[in-house]
Formats: C-alpha cells, structure tokens, sequence
C-alpha cells in the first residue's frame, strides 16, 4: 500500500481539520446492535444458544422480535470511523451519511470476514493450500475482492495466516498450514489478489491479514488460550508469513487474541510498534479482534476497561473492533495526558491513509446495475473457478491397489449423510453463499452420469444406521463412504480434544468393510484427522475436506477419473490424537525417534506423522533421479530429472527442502524451501530446476537477529517432506 504525496498532503489535510471526537471516531468500529425483543445483552443470547439453554428455533423466535441499530446518529456526528455490515443496500445508505451528512464527509470503511471467498466459496484455506499452486491462491482471492467490493465490503478480514501444528485447535482450517515457507508464499499471493487489481475501484480492496501473532500456537490446541515460545521460534514460524504480507504490501492486520509470553497481542507494544511498524514497515493500521481490548481485563493485564484502552493505544492499536472503549475512554485519556495526542494522530493517519488508498473519498458506493447483477446467478467464470479451486486442493492420501479412479459403469452405494448435505460443502467462516449454488457430493456424482443409489446411515453426530449399511453392501459393485465433520466441527472456539472421526462413523466403516467389497473413504473435514485405523484398513482415502460450492463436482470427477489427484498436504496427519502438535519440520532432538526404548518415542503410538507434510498420490507415479545440487556465485542451483512412469498424464508438485546441519541453535530436520508443479504426460521426463539464495538459507537467533553460518547443508528434493533424494553441500557465506 503506497500513497502519493498529494494522498499523503490530503490526509494530512483532512487530519489538522478534525476534532477529537471526531479522531477518536475514526478509530472505532460498530457493528448492527441488536436491540428489542429480548431481556439481556445481546451477547449474553448468543451464549444461551450456544450453550444449550435455548434452542436455535427460541433463539429465531426471539429474533424475529428484534431490530438493528446501524448507528446512523453516530455516523452523522463523525463517531464511527468503520462498520461490519453484510447489505450493500444498507452499506450504500450509511456511506451517504458518512459523506453526506457529516461535517468533514469522511467515508467508513466496512469489513466483513471473506476468508475463503465470498459467494463464491472456495475450498476453506487448509485444503486450497495443498494445490501449491500460487496463481489459483491469487486468483481466488482477487475473484473474492471484486464480489465483496460489490456489496460495498471494501476491507476483508483475510487472509488468515497463522501457522498451525496442531489440529486439535479449531482454526487451522482458516490458514494454509504448518509450513512458514508455503504460508509466506500463500500469504504474499493472497495480498496481490486482493489489492492489486487497481484497473477499477471496484475490484480491490483492503486486506486484512491475521492474526497476529502466534495464535496458532495456543496450548493444547485450545482456542483463545496462552502461548509462550522462545524469540527464535517465533521469527522463524509464526513472523515470516506477517512479513511476507508487509513486504507484499498489506494494508491492515488484525492483533491476535492470544498473550505471547505473558502480554496479550492486544497491548503488545513491542509485537505491534517494534516488529509490525517499525521493522516490518506496516504502512497501513493494526484493528483489535472482537472485544479483544475488553478481553485484556480479564487476561489480568488491565484494571478496567479505562486501564485496557490507554494500553491498547500506547502499544499501537489503532482501531477498536466493537468494544466502544476507545469511544467512552480515550478523549479523556488524552486531555489528562495520559495518550498523547501523537498516538492519536499517528492511529487516525493511518486508518485514513487506507481510506485514501482504496479510493473511498471517490467511490464511496456501489453502483445498483453492479448489486444487481451479483444478486442473480453466479458468473460462468466464477463456476468455473470455484470448481477447479476445488479439484486442485483434493489430496489422494491412499489408494491401495488402484481402487481408484472407479470404472465407468460400476455401481455405487454412496454411504454417510455428509454426501447429500450440501449445506456442509463449504465450511467454517463462509458467510454469504446460497444454498442455491452448492453441489453436494451426491449430486455431483449423478451430474456426472455415475451409476449411484444413496444410503444416509448416519454422519458424524447421531447413530448410525447399520441395517442401512448392510443395504447398501448387497446394492453396490463399490463402496464410497463419505464420512468427518461438519463444518460446525472446525473453526473458532471449535477445539477438540479427539480428533479421530467423530460419532460411530469407524463403526459403519468396519461394517462395510466386512461386506468383502472395495470401500474408497472419502473426507469431508476441516482439520487433519487422527486416522491410524482407516490407514491401516480402508484401501482408498481421498482427504476432499470442505472444497466451497462446487464440492460435489471436484469430487465426482476425482472418483471417476476425469481428474486426477495432485494435491499435497498442507499440514501433517497424526495416527493418534495423541501426538498433538504433529509436524515435518521439527528440531533435530539428541535422541531421535527410533524402535529403541530410549529415544524419543511413544510406547504406544507410533513416533512420526501418519501422513506427512507433502504427501499426496496420484492415478499415475513419478521417479526423482539424478539430483544434482551446484553453487553459483550467491545462489545454489539445484537440478533433479523427474519422469512420468505411469499410464496417463498427471501433475506432480516437486519439494525442495534443506537443513543446516550444525548451527549455533538446533536447527529443523527439514524446511520447504521452494516446490514447483509440473504436468507430464505418460513417459514424460523433465529437469526440474530451482534456486536457493543463500542469503535465504539463514536463520533468526533468541536476539531476533538473522544468522547465516558456514558449514554443512543438506538439499532434498522429492515427492513430499518424507520421500526425499539428498545431496550435501559445505558452504562458507
């Protein structure tokens, strides 16, 4: 995000102009209040649904009583610098106040969470990052920025990109995965797709990446819980993705809810004015999570809310999300002294910057001919990309004796109730698709001329019905039991503390396999899995999980053959939930896992990942030879041949991995340095080549200083973080 010096000279303008009242209104952010109808807080009601004490049906009942407040005075007055409103009817309304109405005509700027697509749902982050493929990461995201632009969403709260090595925490479904290579590669394409498209006002906007920082290191898999890590694992997993953002240009970044070493996000003046803006050049603002500065008081780090919010501000929390602390607290925070008028300055310079840079002074509103016609039917192209996101994030996890791809003409008894729910397909923090457009795997497969008779049985909460699956077992040729979570099984404040498959579903599992017929499994999950006994007994898993609207057409097309399988994992699969955090890149230990007792083991499950970072088949093999590894100048150069030994074409993604061998802190068994992926028809071989700069091959100390030492390195090229050629290098830098 850069600005002209005539934005610059403008906002700096626009800022000696403003009030107090009115700066301080720039940095707060409303939702809709919902008011009537009810005797509590309004989120208080959601706790008591949430909580059991009423059901979702009282819950619609009270609702239908109830109103909005938009908070159109306070706009009025210059007391509301943004919104989260999903109506761009509505959105159009309020920035006619803004502008119209108030006295300097200050636009809002309206977010919305669009983590992984907005009508048109995509596969959710974790499955579209088993594609490795950079182009789809930026074309979803820039298709994800024109459709939110036109219901006047002009700052998406995405990508999310936190690093996550344990399942057992909701939100891993939210980011791409374990890996801070490919996270920094997803996160810099996922900024260019939503920001760079400048061709019109109406095809970018602010992105919003989150959530800084470390969050996906809660303890125990626990959302919203405490994090305490060493500096140099926090540089060297959970910062690159963030700076990789800031280098791509991000606008915004949402502070994390977590405290990292005993100091929440939140008030983290180090994490939020040190690293983000001063080091890693933020020029745009840093927005709480929702009620996060509130949230403070109870971590126990402020006294009240008055307390919190002097805090936030100091550490260099621009925008307050919902909690009107800012609002109630700050002017008189500043007229004693306390907060700076600097700091308030510097908050509201920053939020109208991106204001500026997004064109909103020129554009505040959506043209009606432009909400219309995203009102209607999804665009061809916009179909077209949903399903082809959806076919490239599959991951073929295990195919024993070519069950897959299914002949044509095979009869199949479709089994498990997530197969015609199409209601499922799209996941965790989809917010505005329409049932309309969503293919359940059902439909999908009669859509493609598949001869299948459905059997529901049962899902992952309820029974199951086994009667059904003895049915099922006499109708069919082939068996396709389509079992995991629903989507209400994954995501935020969705943490569990078992991951295997939820409900009797390895029951109805064991059930069909005693019928002596070939059963594919297919996935439907937001998280990875715990599946050491459906490894050990289903011949086929393909790991589908939540593919956006067009699921039921990627999948139909994977078990048929019209496409084939090429995706590789995002985040490792552990056997046993026990094994949580799970993760290919883990430090060298003195005492390596092994089959000997005193090494660094488990007595009763198995020591490594079940499914490793990068693994995925395909309906054809690939062989790796000749790797040859060569330095040059400032770079090594790195060459392998890679061949196509099998019967049709198919796409492979090549890894490179490295590992410094002996360095000044123990250094990871293995980190991504690069991949590529290559399409080859049968019998075709090709060279395969990357480039590893040096300067790239270093990494950050406990001081947070980056480190490059001569010695030994070693290169790995291959088909996943486990099936690997190695070659040795000794370097001096």
């Amino acid at each position: 995000m850069k600005l002209t010096q005539e934005q610059k000279s403008f906002v700096e303008d626009l800022l000696s102009r403003m009030t107090l009242d009115e700066k301080i209104g720039q940095m707060n952010q409303e939702s809709p209040s919902i008011v009537g109808g009810f005797d509590v807080p309004f989120s208080e009601l959601i706790e008591m649904m949430t909580d059991g004490r009423i059901s979702q049906e009282e819950f619609g009942r009270i609702m239908a009583n109830a109103t909005q407040d938009f908070h159109e005075d306070e706009i009025r007055a210059g007391l509301v610098g943004s919104m989260m409103v999903n109506d761009p009817r509505k959105n159009n309304e309020l920035q006619k106040i803004a502008v119209e109405e108030s006295r300097l005509g200050i636009p809002l700027i309206i977010g919305f969470d669009v983590i992984h697509g907005f009508r048109s749902v995509f596969p959710i982050a974790i499955a579209e990052a088993c594609s490795f493929d950079d182009a789809l990461f930026e074309e979803t995201a820039r298709m994800a920025a024109a459709e939110s632009r036109a219901h006047g969403i002009n700052w998406n709260f995405a990508p999310m990109i936190d690093a996550a090595r344990d399942s057992r925490w909701g939100r891993v479904s939210e980011g791409p995965g374990e890996d801070p290579f490919l996270g920094s590669r997803f996160a810099r394409a996922k900024i260019r797709g939503l920001q760079n498209d400048r061709s019109s006002p109406l095809n970018y906007v602010a992105a919003c990446t989150k959530h800084y920082v470390a969050y996906g290191a809660c303890e125990s898999g626990r959302d919203y819980n405490t994090v305490s890590m060493s500096v140099s694992n926090l540089y060297n997993v959970y910062l690159p993705a963030f700076r990789a953002a800031m280098d791509e240009g991000a606008a915004t970044v949402m502070a994390a809810f977590n405290d990292l070493n005993g100091v929440p996000c939140t008030v983290n003046r180090w994490l939020l004015r040190e690293v983000l803006k001063k080091d890693f050049g933020l020029e745009g603002f840093v927005v709480s999570d929702a009620n996060a500065i509130r949230e403070c008081v109870t971590h126990g780090i402020a006294a009240d809310d008055r307390d919190a919010g002097v805090q936030a501000a100091l550490a260099g929390m621009d925008m307050d999300m919902g909690t009107h602390i800012y609002k109630d607290f700050l002017k008189a925070e500043v007229e004693k002294g306390t907060v700076p008028m600097t700091v308030i300055d510097e908050a509201v310079r920053r939020i109208l910057s991106v204001k500026v840079w997004l064109g909103l002074f020129e554009n505040p509103y959506v043209p009606e001919a432009l909400i219309e016609a995203y009102e209607k039917s999804l665009p061809e192209k916009h179909v077209a990309l949903c399903r082809r996101a959806a076919e490239e994030s599959m991951v073929l996890l295990k195919n024993e004796g070519g069950i897959l791809p299914l002949r044509r003409g095979q009869k199949i008894s479709l089994v498990g109730r997530l197969a015609d729910d199409a209601n499922e397909v799209c996941g965790a923090w989809a917010m505005a698709w329409k049932p309309e457009d969503c293919v359940s795997i059902l439909t999908g497969l009669k859509e493609a001329g598949a001869d299948v008779c459905y059997y529901p049985c049962g899902g992952p909460e309820g029974d199951i019905n086994l009667e059904e699956a003895d049915r099922a077992c006499l109708e069919g040729d082939v068996i396709v039991a389509v079992v995991g979570e629903t989507d209400a099984m994954s995501g935020e404040a969705s943490s569990k503390a078992e991951i295997s498959l939820p409900g009797g579903q390895r029951a109805l599992l064991e059930r069909l396999l005693q019928s002596g017929k070939p059963v594919v499994t297919v996935l439907m999950n937001g998280r990875p899995l715990a599946l050491g006994w459906e490894a050990e007994h289903m011949p086929a898993i393909l790991e589908a999980w939540h593919l956006g609207i067009r699921m039921g057409d990627a999948v139909a097309a994977a078990l048929l053959g019209d496409v084939n399988p090429a995706g590789k994992l995002s985040s490792s699969f552990p056997s046993v939930t026990g094994q949580c955090p799970v993760y290919y890149n883990h430090p060298s230990t003195g005492r390596p896992g092994s089959k000997s007792k005193f090494t660094s083991r488990y007595l009763d499950a198995p020591w490594d990942s079940l499914f490793p970072f990068g693994h995925g088949l395909s309906y054809t093999s690939f062989t790796y030879e000749d790797l040859r590894v060569g330095e040059r100048g400032e770079e090594l150069e790195i060459a392998i041949r890679l061949k196509n030994t099998g019967e049709r074409e198919g796409t492979e993604i090549a890894q490179l991995y490295m590992q410094d061998v002996t360095a000044s802190l123990v250094r990871p068994v293995k980190e991504l340095k690069d991949y590529c992926r290559v399409t080859l028809s049968p019998g075709e071989e090709r060279e395969i080549r990357f480039t590893l700069k040096k300067k790239d091959m270093g990494f950050y100390d406990n001081a947070g200083r980056y480190l490059l030492e001569d010695g030994l390195f070693r290169l790995f090229v291959g088909t996943s973080s486990r099936d690997c050629l190695m070659q040795e290098i000794e370097l001096k830098f």
